[in-house]
């Protein structure tokens, strides 16, 4: 007699009562699917079995009763953790080449986890010989990622992660075309070597209106055979800054987080703990583990006490820490220029780009190209681009139009006595032109003033610098996540202004900046988050501006994320080049009043922790509100 196998519709597959309810009105006696990753949560990716449906029903009333226990005892650890400080913090210690890492546009959550996670998922079907016998796969999103996921490039980063492909080194340029051939052709490549039919409307579902209780950017991959026998399932959780996890690692995320390939990882990492605590007071020193980094430390005091204990510098305590992860002196070397000349080679495409707007339906236009060559102009009068002729005085650049009613010709012209005698070429413009110089009644008490253009080069510079960037991010090209992509504009911008503008060493100056960045990094990971899901914009251009001037985060507190249709666009990139300024200002304040301060880096970092526990769900990268919900779309040009 053959046994029906019934299949669970994937829209009662999220909640264990869900499922209870719907074994209950099936009959008794028969045989069910497994719910796609219910019995197999905690696996890495393993076959499922059939049960009996009695046995099912049982199963999860059980465990419908240990959940609903579980949620109350931890809804009432919660409410207490928010009033009091953490006991204990995690041990902050990663590899800075693990903050740092290169990626693709337009979000490290968003577009670089999924595309890692698919990877991974792949390479386990592979181990476990199950890739040749996937017929097809479905793909679920949860949370924030559904929510604006499409903005994110989600599902073209998933499915190009099936595909085999990783985020360091796609060809950002093959993106749209291979994933178009995708939703065209309804074919998936799995690994490079598997095709299956895929269907984007049937095979991706999208639950923005359910967040899994790990994190707020989960995502559930499964697959089946020909007859529709479940064969693998697994829940990742992009958390941000491109580290992928699942509730098997999400203690030990630090291990594979991005590399894909376990037997690649360094034996350091894989006997590394990470339950590390501030030493107590008068306390005897703990023996040294051969399986921890020489250095390593779990708060900004103890990082600050490691310098004066070994008289170091925090970036020659991260460069020993990296040394014990099997890294050499060259290699360590060269990968921190490898980050610097992605970085480099990122802004100098960002102001030399010839396309005139960033893609989406936000239309808006770039500015890099357009800033760049005006402050270039200051210095380079007849500078000029192989896809950009020269600018002469009072015109603009042919291929990036200024704002309506900019004509590109300093206010401060408006007084040069040549301009009474006819001479300047503002005196060749029409009336009303020049008409639109001064705006206000001149039949006032109070005269209304012509706008005077101030250039204060290094730090005009700095913006444009941290705009190309991000403008790069937003157009899907090749990034560094530092710590993320939506904030990956700060960390240049700050560096390429100390190299240009500061700096007597250059490689000197890359390498100390890269290496102390990354230490206050590690410690926001751990003690708070580097997440925009969790923690608002204050996770990522709030944490990017503390990497650049540790007290930077003080005066980010409580920024929210809300990006306008659900692009990283508005008000993401204007907010980097103020995140890069805000940064370059704290370090001069700061270096102006040394050894005056109130508030401590752990202290902003607790701070910053409970802010995001309290900050609506509204403002945590769903679009649901703020900008998101106030500004109308399309943009013509960018006023806000």
């Amino acid at each position: 007699m053959l046994l029906a196998v019934l299949r669970f519709p994937v829209s009662v597959l999220s909640r264990p009562q869900h499922i209870a309810q719907y074994i209950r009105s099936q009959s008794a006696g028969r045989r069910v699917q497994a719910p796609i990753g219910y019995f197999d949560r905690h696996l890495s990716c393993s076959r499922i079995a059939q049960r009996p449906i009695s046995a099912l029903a049982s199963q999860v009333k059980k465990d419908e009763d240990e959940i609903q226990q579980r949620e109350s005892e931890e809804d009432l650890e919660e409410e207490v953790s928010l009033n009091r400080p953490q006991d204990q913090h995690e041990h902050a210690v990663i590899s800075a080449f693990d903050l740092f890492s290169i990626g693709v546009g337009p979000s490290s959550s968003h577009t670089v986890g999924p595309m890692r996670a698919g990877k991974i998922f792949i390479n386990d079907l592979e181990e476990l010989n199950l890739l040749e016998k996937v017929k097809t796969v479905k793909i679920t999103l949860y949370g924030s990622l559904a929510a604006t996921g499409k903005g994110h490039h989600t599902p073209q980063a998933i499915l190009l992660g099936l595909e085999g492909s990783d985020p360091e080194t796609i060809d950002t340029g093959t993106i749209p075309s291979r994933y178009q051939a995708i939703l065209d052709n309804k074919h998936l490549t799995l690994g490079g070597k598997h095709v299956i039919h895929y269907d984007m409307d049937r095979d991706m579902l999208w639950r923005w209106d359910q967040v899994l209780k790990t994190h707020p950017n989960g995502m559930r991959f499964s697959v089946f055979s020909e007859h529709g026998d479940l064969l693998a399932t697994n829940e990742y959780y992009s958390v941000g800054g491109g580290f992928v996890v699942n509730d098997k690692t999400k203690v030990d995320e630090n291990l594979f987080y991005k590399g894909v390939d376990k037997s690649s990882v360094h034996g350091a990492r894989l006997h590394q703990t990470h339950s590390l605590s501030d030493p107590t007071p008068g306390a005897p020193p703990p023996p040294p583990d051969p399986c921890q980094p020489p250095y390593p430390f779990a708060s900004g005091d103890s990082l600050l006490a490691l310098t004066r204990k070994h008289n170091m510098t925090i970036a020659q305590i991260v460069y020993d820490n990296e040394l014990h992860f099997g890294l050499g002196h060259d290699e360590i070397h060269e990968k921190i220029m490898r980050i610097w000349a992605v970085m480099d080679d990122c802004i100098r495409q960002g102001v030399s780009s010839s396309e005139e707007k960033l893609p989406g339906r936000l239309g808006l236009r770039r500015r890099a190209p357009m800033l760049y060559r005006r402050l270039m102009r200051g210095f380079y009068p007849g500078l000029s681009t192989p896809h950009m002729p020269s600018i002469a005085a009072g015109e603009q650049a042919p291929a990036i139009h200024a704002p309506e009613g900019f004509d590109g010709i300093s206010s401060s012209h408006l007084d040069h006595p040549e301009h009474a005698k006819g001479s300047h070429p503002r005196s060749r413009l029409p009336a009303a032109a020049r008409a639109r110089r001064v705006v206000g009644s001149f039949d006032h008490p109070v005269l209304p003033m012509a706008p005077r253009k101030t250039m204060i080069p290094a730090m005009d510079f700095l913006s444009c610098y941290a705009i190309a960037v991000n403008e790069v991010n937003a157009s899907g090209g090749r990034i560094v996540t530092s710590p993320t992509n939506g904030a990956a504009g700060v960390i240049p911008a700050v560096l390429k202004y100390i190299v240009e503008f500061i700096s007597d060493d250059p490689v000197k100056s890359v390498e100390t900046f890269l290496l102390t960045a990354a230490a206050i990094g590690m410690l926001f990971k751990r003690g708070s988050t580097i997440s925009a899901a969790e923690g608002g914009c204050q996770a990522e251009v709030g944490v990017a501006c503390s990497m650049a001037a540790e007290i930077g985060i003080e005066h980010n507190l409580g920024l929210t994320c809300d990006p306008i249709d659900g692009l990283v666009q508005v008000p993401c990139i204007e907010r980097n080049s103020l995140g890069a300024v805000k940064a370059v200002t704290a370090a001069q304040l700061s270096m102006a009043s040394s050894n005056v301060y109130s508030v401590t880096l752990d202290e902003a970092i607790e701070a910053m922790r409970l802010t995001a526990a309290d900050m609506s769900v509204k403002y945590k990268e769903t679009s649901l509100s703020g900008l998101a919900r106030t500004v109308k779309i399309p943009l013509t040009m960018p006023n806000c």
